[in-house]
Order: structure tokens, then sequence, then C-alpha cells
């Protein structure tokens, strides 16, 4: 497997150094938090882990955005750099080195590699005359180019240039390049990228300029200062400068690389040129290149430069969504090597169906379970009391996972561990605690919610390459501490280490839903039966059903979205549903009363309204989430008088924002000439129970 560091106990990852001619977009994230999936799932597994990013300086575009700003390219440079480095901090990328192409260990190493392939022969003097993008720093033919003479990349018009340059012999190595390929088909990943190299190599290669003398924004070549050592050696080059090539300790530790991940437009310099260039020194070859696709947005690349493209700017979705549902996102939505598209849309889905219903789900509803069943704490492990099941599908998706990562299949291997969610999420409706509970056996009771419990911790080791927050709430919440943290992978995966009688911790859902999410309950799971704490599955999105009508009696108006006309009074039952002269309202078919989805719910907190005397804001408990409910009660009941009560709510009605705050669900209240009562049950009974 071209992942695999087995045989050697270590692992050297990198991305593209970014050129920081302006901020970061969600595309440059993509490939960062990718490599960083990798570098953490390697250093869990106990592998020596290298990670290296960092930021690519020289050139003419950035003395011309420079000159253009009235500034010096380091001056204008230095606080792009800082962004990235705190864009990254954001994202918790765990890189061990920040590589600056501006740095003196990089610079002295770039002109001893250019003075060596110089006196070798390998670097010859001549005249370039070619079409050239100053955008990509790239020379184009004229038939790779669009119609109107524009760069293929970024859709501006190319310059034609002749200037002196020194020359690098790239025709030399075609052979030997295509000779490893076919020794190391796993060099060049996905295939469909190897068979794009080898056809491009069979077309013949040609001899590569490697100086400029058109700008000096650049490392200065060592014997001829009127030249600078271009793209080609200087960026490439970082790979190895900033292990201390030719003989650092990190060189001699790290090199060769595992894997170089990259977008594949830049497949060919770091698939060809660079590998050639590893020869002409006489150094090993990175054991893979690893080209990923592109995220799209309407069919068009995310990019800072192309022409009429769209930059989503990370920072503004982490602020937004959190870190861990933008790392999700992007390392699931997207299959890696090919091209994915991008929509905040599609990141809301996968919030609300991935995170909340199915992952924060299994935790609210495992920790209700045993809050309500067993005083709280975990029981003790079952031994042989336990059927094995869950055991055995842990073991199965660590294997899956393992598999994927070391094919660098991320979005694998996050389906083989949401697989194990939806099998324990199962494992629940199939056993049923509530009814082995009331059958009064005790025994098995405790080894189903220790079997699950257990599942969701193992979970969160499984999780930990990927998400950096999520995992260290899961297990606080099972009641491991905040300081929990495996000491490896195999550590992490060993079965029965929840140890009994810890307490667990319920505070908040670990992802509580996103209101207003029309794309979600339009592809939503239709709930069904066996609810993990006593009714059908928590969670999981109803189809949208409009709002049956606006508060009633006692009130609270759900979900509404926006202020209430007078003719629709909070205080006031919907019009369709008051009574006629008779005292009957119209009659409803069976299907009309199902597309209403009423679930029991424990007030946990209630207070006045801050802008209507007679409104209290509600925050309930429906067992996988909690969520905020105005109700036009405060005539009939103090704040203090609702903690704790279970209540009947509609939880399937749009948002509506009621004197300023919003309103996610409608509590159910029955007035007569005595007064309003709220709705409630005849025993207690798990939250979010469906009622029928």
């Amino acid at each position: 497997m071209p992942g695999s560091s087995a045989a050697r106990g270590r692992f050297y990852i990198t991305t593209p150094i970014y050129y920081p001619n302006d901020r970061l977009h969600i595309g440059h994230t993509y490939t960062t938090v990718a490599a960083d999936a990798l570098a953490r799932y390697h250093r869990l597994r106990g592998d020596d882990t290298w990670f290296l990013t960092g930021t690519d300086e020289h050139g003419q575009k950035i003395e011309r955005a420079a000159r253009k700003a009235g500034k010096e390219p380091l001056e204008y440079i230095d606080p792009i750099v800082e962004a990235t480095k705190e864009l990254w901090r954001r994202l918790h990328i765990s890189y061990d080195d920040f590589i600056r192409t501006t740095e003196p260990r990089h610079e002295r190493r770039v002109q001893q590699i250019f003075q060596r392939l110089y006196e070798q022969g390998d670097i010859y003097k001549g005249v370039y005359e070619g079409l050239y993008c100053t955008a990509c720093e790239a020379y184009y033919t004229e038939a790779e180019l669009l119609d109107g003479g524009r760069c293929p990349v970024h859709e501006a018009p190319v310059e034609r240039l002749q200037e002196e340059s020194y020359f690098f012999r790239l025709s030399k190595y075609a052979q030997p390049l295509l000779e490893h390929i076919e020794r190391h088909p796993e060099f060049v990943q996905p295939p469909s990228r190897r068979n794009e190299v080898v056809a491009f190599i069979r077309q013949g290669l040609q001899d590569l300029s490697v100086s400029r003398t058109s700008f000096r924004w650049g490392i200065p070549v060592p014997f001829d200062p009127d030249h600078v050592v271009y793209v080609w050696i200087d960026a490439l080059a970082n790979y190895i400068t900033a292990l201390g090539w030719p003989d650092g300790e990190l060189y001699r530790r790290f090199w060769p690389a595992d894997v170089h991940l990259i977008g594949k437009d830049i497949l060919r310099f770091h698939a060809i040129i660079w590998p050639a260039l590893l020869m002409a020194l006489g150094e090993p070859l990175p054991r893979c290149v690893y080209g990923h696709g592109w995220l799209l947005i309407d069919g068009g690349k995310i990019g800072k430069s192309r022409a009429g493209g769209q930059v989503i700017d990370p920072v503004q979705l982490i602020d937004k969504y959190g870190v861990d549902p933008v790392r999700y996102f992007l390392l699931r939505e997207v299959p890696f090597g090919d091209d994915g598209s991008y929509s905040e849309e599609a990141l809301v889905r996968r919030f609300n169906a991935d995170l909340a219903n199915d992952l924060g789900n299994l935790a609210w509803r495992t920790t209700g379970m045993i809050q309500r069943f067993l005083d709280g704490r975990i029981p003790e492990p079952p031994g042989a009391a336990s059927d094995g099941v869950l055991a055995a599908a842990a073991r199965a998706t660590a294997e899956r996972v393992e598999r994927a990562m070391a094919g660098f299949d991320l979005p694998a291997a996050l389906q083989a561990i949401w697989d194990l969610i939806g099998r324990a999420n199962k494992y629940i409706d199939e056993q049923a605690p509530w009814a082995l509970r009331r059958a009064g056996d005790r025994e098995r009771l405790e080894a189903v919610l220790y079997d699950v419990a257990e599942t969701a911790r193992v979970v969160g080791v499984l999780l930990s390459p990927f998400l950096v927050e999520t995992p260290q709430r899961l297990w606080s919440q099972l009641g491991l501490g905040p300081e929990y943290r495996p000491a490896s992978w195999q550590q992490g995966l060993a079965w029965g280490q929840l140890p009994g009688g810890a307490r667990v911790v319920r505070d908040q859902p670990l992802f509580p839903r996103i209101p207003g999410d029309e794309p979600a309950r339009e592809g939503g799971v239709v709930p069904t039966a066996g609810d993990g704490t006593g009714g059908p599955v928590a969670g999981r999105s109803a189809p949208g059903a409009a709002a049956a009508g606006r508060p009633g009696g006692a009130g609270a108006g759900i979900r509404p979205s926006a202020e209430p006309t007078p003719a629709a009074d909070p205080a006031s039952g919907p019009a369709s549903s008051r009574p006629g002269p008779d005292g009957a309202s119209d009659p409803v078919t069976i299907d009309d009363f199902a597309r209403l989805e009423l679930r029991t719910a424990r007030v946990v907190k209630a207070e006045k309204h801050p802008r209507a005397d007679r409104l209290l804001r509600l925050e309930v408990d429906l067992g996988h989430e909690r969520r905020q409910i105005v109700a036009g009660i405060a005539a009939h009941y103090r704040p203090e008088e609702l903690v704790g009560k279970t209540v009947i709510v509609v939880a399937n009605l749009r948002p509506r924002v009621i004197r300023g705050v919003e309103s996610q669900g409608m509590v159910l209240a029955a007035e007569d000439g005595q007064g309003l009562a709220l709705l409630t049950t005849d025993r207690p009974i798990a939250e979010g129970s469906r009622i029928r």
C-alpha cells in the first residue's frame, strides 16, 4: 500500500508550499486538513512522523504585487504568511515545520543544489522564448492555451518572453522516470494521475528553464548574480532543504518522503520535474506523489486568481460552524483523488445528518439511558453477559479504517466509522434497553449499555485523526474526564477500557442541529421505531412538514420565523383549528395527524421573555438535542415551576422569531374555565419519545 509506513516505522508527509499573494481559500484548506489527518493517524499508530508545510515567497507576481502596494516584497508577504499560520492554528493543523523560501536555511541550500547541478553538467546556459503566465509562473505552448491566448488555469492572457536563462536537462531523465514509474506504480496516485504523467513523458520532455533575469525577487544564482533561481528548483527543493539536505539529522531520518500531497494542477511539477531533479542529485525519490482533485463551485475551480473564480474564506466557515464541522465536511464530502463540489448547503446537510443526527444522537441517547436507567454511572464491563456484536463491529471497522488510510482514502475511512455509529444506533433499537428495564433484566441492561458506551469511546479514537475537538468532548461525556487520551491507536481500540463506575456528563449535545435546514429536512430520514431511551429514534430529520398552526391557548409558537401578526398572536390558537359554532373543528385525516412530530421533552431551564411579560423562554431537552421554545404561559406558570417538568412539544415546525427570540417548537396545553394546564405523561418517560 502506498501509505504504509509499517516497514520503516516513520512517516514524512508534505503539502505544497502556498503562494502568499493573497489569503488562502477553502481549496488550500482541503489539502492541508487532509495532510493533517494522515499525519495525526500515523502519530497515533506510533510512527515517527514529520509533517511539513510552508510558503513559496519568490517570483515576479510577488514582486509586482508588492510594488503596486508601495511595499518591499518581504514587507508585503509577512502579514499574509502570518494569516496563513493563523488559519492553520484555527484548524489545529499539527505541522512539525513551516518552511518559508525566504529563510536563509532554504536559500543557502538552494544555491548549493544549483551549483552542484551546474558543475556536473545538468544545468547549462541558453536563451528562452515562450508564452508565460505570471499567475502560475509557468510557460505554455500554443496548443495548451485557451482561445484568445489565455492561460488554461487562470484564464488570464499570457506574455511572450525572451530572456537569457539557465536550463536543466530534463529531457535526459525522461526514460529513467518512465522506468521508475513502471517499477513503482504506487509512485503517482491515483492511477488516473499516473496515466496522465506517463502520457506526458512519452510525448517528449523539453529542457527546463530554471533561472530568470526579468525580475530580481528571488535567490541569486551563486555563480551568476544577474540571474535568480526559478521556482522549479527554488520552491520544489523545500521538501529536502527543510530537512537539512544533504546531511542534516532530519534528512537522514525522514527522506524519502512517504507522500507529497498536492492538487492535480501541479502534478507534472511534482511527478516529473521534482523526481528528475532528485535523480540528478543522486537522491532517493519520494514514495508517492498523490494528486487530489479540485473543489468546484458551479463546475469551476475555487481559486484566488482564476478569472471569475469564487473564494471561500475558511475562517468565516470556522466562525460560523466550528472547526470540526469544517474539517469533517472537507474530508468526507470530496472523493479523494477526484473533483468534489462545494456548497454551504452541503456543509449544513453533513452537519445535521452525520454530526448531529448520527454521532450526536448516539452520544446523547447513550448518556441519557445511563443517566436515567443506571443512576448516571457506567456499568462494569459485562464479560460473558455481552453478545459481542458491537465489539466485533468495532474490530472490523478498525481494519477498514486502516486499509483506507493506507491508500489515502480518507472518505472511505470516515464512511467506515459512520457505519459503526449507525450499527450502534441500530443495536440500541434492537436491544431496547427501556424494555429490559421494564422487564427487570438488570444484567442484560447493563451489558447492552456498556457495549454501546464502549462503542462510543472507540468511535472517539477512530475519529481522532480527523476531528480535533469532538473526541475529547465525547470521552468527557462518557465520564473519562478532560485528560483522557489513548496512548496509541492499538491501545485506544482495545475493547473494554471504559471503566465501570465512571459518571457520565450530560451537559450539551455534541452537535445541536442547525435550524432552518431546508435541504437537510428534505433529504432527512423518517424516524423509526425504538428510541434509545424509550421511543422512536430521536434526532433523525423528519420530512419538512409545513407548520400546522401557530401557538395555541398555552402558547408557544413553534419554531416561528417572523414576528407574529395581531391575527396570529402567540396566545391565540391557529385560525384553522379554532372550533366552529358547534364546538368542533373540521375533521382531519390520519395523514394530517401523521405530519406532526410530537415528542416528550424535559424543561431544563425557564425564564421570562426579555421583551414580553406574558411569554416565557424555555430550554427543553428532546433526548438528542436541546431547543429553545417561547411559550405564552407566563400568566399560568412561574419559571421555577417548570424546570424538570415533562412536556409535549411539536418538534417539526418551522422556527419563528417571537418578540426578538427564536422559538424552535411548541408546547401543548389544554385550557378550561379553571385555567391552563400543560400536557404531560402519566409516568416518567425518556426525553424525545414519540407521541403516537
